[in-house]
């Protein structure tokens, strides 16, 4: 049957009343308007004007006429339209024997309103429904309820439930069939054959290759980080990224992909060949986004787990362990500048010597001591100190974590970058590159980047007790420039091309010739204008109308007040517990 994708209830009201009519639906359906009053006042009897008002307003709600009852309406709707013309709501019984009465009058309501044939509007309606289907991931039941709505807001009068739920189908089924065959015809054939030998499964191996690309990854380490861009590498080398589908509504694609994703590679072998297409180029484009974000992920743990807390974790360790040394050399420190302050001050008569001032200083603190907690208090609290200095140092000694993968990340991921994430992918690059290579690092290999190393960074970089003074401590630059990453990430000042959660914000949005492609069908789809000032008007005022009557209610409810600007809402009272 062409109907049985319908549910029980979407049957069982087509062209059919509810049980119950809201407020809602008798003042949009049966309120009459200006027009509608000036017709029935044409007629001569109660009982005609009051089954011309039922008539009226059941077309409009319904989408058809009651040849068989014209009076069948729900109880609530005869006394809400007699209430409007002044009539005994006991004259809709004379109305039901005058058939050929109510005949004419929805011929005169046809005429009068412009209601039209299915068979003229079915044209137009297929047009809308082409639109949905290509814009959106409507199912037949959503487009089914979508139709009914659009015929009847252009007073089209439904055809039978049979033929109705057939044009849907057809439509649906068409414009998929396109869609499929449009992608299949673009899909190059080494990249079709690359992607169908997806679904065998290899001597050995017990599941297909498909299966084990769209295994994600578990584990957060080194190893986990390249095995993470390798399987990003394998599926971008595969070239279902490469085709063009600019013109296809990004919704299509993730239909599809779905479907391909959920479904086990036998089922996907015994799909019809343009399908099949279509679904592994959908799939495998949406496994290239995911791999990219997949290996983002294990990058951003790793680093803020396995580098930074960790580091951060040991730093706080190393400061505690320090902290009796540090707390000793202090008090020496301090019992040597105490005797400093008291020495006397020296007069026209006496004058206070050096050698005099050191003899009191070794009476308490023995000068060796002293210089031992100067140097205690010069490594633990150097001259740029800041909070991240011992975790810092800590996060040098973790560069072999890095080193497994960082050029690599940059040879897999496409990165690109804001203005002010600009000069952080720079720095990636350049640290990239001397990670691969063996040659010592000069500060002027870095010197464009000099911008980055801050704070305790700079002693780490350039200050390497164990380097001479012509090199600078790589890991210590390569792990700043990971730091500075892993925040520039985060804000997405630099961002991935290819990612869905690591990209671009603003790449979401339809520009140029991609915009103008696609705009006739969204807009046909979506019911809009081109020119959006009416809209954005009518939408204006009905906002506008709904401040004022929130307006017109403050004055009244006494559970809503203003306090020093600010909106205070009177508590609800609670609910007694159920039996």
């Amino acid at each position: 049957m062409p109907h049985e994708f319908l549910s029980d209830e979407q049957i069982a009201r087509y062209t059919r009343f509810p049980h119950g009519v809201s407020i809602g639906n008798l003042e949009q359906f049966f309120r009459l308007d200006t027009k509608a009053h000036e017709t029935v006042a044409t007629k001569r009897l109660p009982a005609t004007k009051l089954g011309w008002a039922l008539q009226w307003g059941t077309v409009r709600m319904l989408g058809v006429f009651l040849p068989d009852n014209p009076t069948g309406v729900p109880d609530a709707v005869v006394p809400f339209v007699t209430d409007q013309l002044g009539v005994d709501p006991n004259c809709v019984v004379e109305y039901r024997r005058r058939w050929q009465t109510a005949y004419e009058h929805a011929q005169e309501i046809r005429d009068v309103f412009g209601y039209i044939d299915f068979s003229e509007g079915e044209e137009g309606l297929r047009e809308y429904l082409a639109a949905r289907v290509w814009a959106t991931e409507d199912g037949p039941r959503t487009l089914f309820d979508r139709a009914i709505v659009h015929l009847v807001e252009k007073k089209v009068l439904l055809p039978g439930m049979t033929v109705f739920a057939r044009v849907v189908t057809n439509v649906r089924k068409s414009e998929n069939a396109r869609l499929h065959a449009s992608l299949h015809q673009r899909t190059p054939d080494p990249v079709r054959s690359s992607m169908t030998g997806l679904l065998q499964v290899p001597d050995g191996a017990r599941f297909s290759e498909l299966e084990r690309l769209r295994t994600e990854p578990t584990r957060v380490s080194s190893q986990s980080m390249v095995e993470a861009l390798d399987r990003t590498s394998e599926i971008g080398g595969l070239g279902a990224g490469r085709v063009d589908v600019a013109d296809v509504p990004a919704v299509k694609l993730d239909t599809l992909a779905k479907y391909g994703l959920k479904s086990k590679a036998p089922t996907l072998r015994e799909l019809e060949e343009n399908r099949q297409t279509a679904t592994l180029l959908a799939t495998v484009r949406r496994l290239e986004t995911s791999s990219v974000d997949d290996a983002l992920d294990v990058l951003d743990l790793l680093i803020s787990s396995k580098l930074l807390n960790k580091a951060e974790r040991e730093g706080n360790e190393d400061k505690l362990r320090a902290l009796p040394d540090l707390k000793a050399a202090a008090k020496k420190m301090a019992a040597a500048v105490d005797v400093l302050i008291h020495t006397p001050q020296a007069t026209g008569t006496r004058v206070v010597s050096l050698a005099e001032v050191w003899n009191a200083i070794e009476e308490v603190v023995p000068r060796e001591k002293l210089i031992d907690a100067v140097k205690t208090v010069a490594e633990q609290v150097p001259e740029d100190d800041d909070a991240a200095a011992a975790w810092r140092a800590r996060l040098v000694k973790r560069y072999r974590t890095v080193q497994g993968f960082i050029e690599l990340l940059v040879e897999v991921i496409v990165f690109d970058a804001t203005e002010a994430g600009q000069p952080v992918l720079a720095a990636l690059r350049t640290a990239a590159s001397i990670a691969r290579s063996r040659k010592h690092v000069r500060p002027g290999d870095i010197a464009a980047h000099a911008d980055l190393v801050t704070g305790s960074w700079k002693r780490l970089v350039y200050a390497n007790p164990d380097l001479d003074g012509e090199r600078v401590d790589k890991a210590a630059f390569i792990l700043c420039v990971i730091e500075h990453l892993h925040r520039a990430l985060r804000r997405r000042d630099v961002f991935a091309q290819g990612a869905d959660r690591w990209s671009d914000p603003r790449a979401r949005l339809l520009t140029g010739t991609r915009w103008e492609q696609t705009r006739p069908r969204v807009l046909r789809a979506l019911k809009l204008e081109e020119e959006p000032a009416d809209h954005l008007a009518e939408l204006a005022s009905a906002l506008d109308a709904g401040y004022v009557r929130v307006l017109d209610g403050l004055g009244t409810n006494t559970a809503v007040q203003f306090d020093g600007g600010k909106l205070r809402v009177e508590a609800l009272n609670a609910l007694a517990e159920p039996p």
